[in-house]
This record gives structure tokens, sequence and C-alpha cells, in this order.
């Protein structure tokens, strides 16, 4: 076996962690902003 699929694993455990901390980021920010808007609505 050969170092690359250790290479290959390594960067797929990467692209993997970054699109996990993209989306839960996003979606962190979105209910953010919705508590922010109803804060906002209120008298």
């Amino acid at each position: 076996m050969t170092h690359a699929s250790f290479v290959i694993a390594a960067f797929a455990v990467t692209g993997i962690g970054t699109v996990w901390l993209i989306a839960s980021s996003w979606i962190a920010m979105r209910k953010s902003e919705a508590l922010a808007d109803d804060l906002r609505k209120r008298p």
C-alpha cells in the first residue's frame, strides 16, 4: 500500500470537516438572525 491512500484519506477527512463546519456555522447564523428578527418585532 502506498502513502497516496493515506494522503487521499487525510484530504477527505479535512474536506468533510470543512463542509461540516461551514454548514453548522450557517445553520447557527440563520437561527441567530431569526431570533434577532423576533426581538426587533416585539413591542
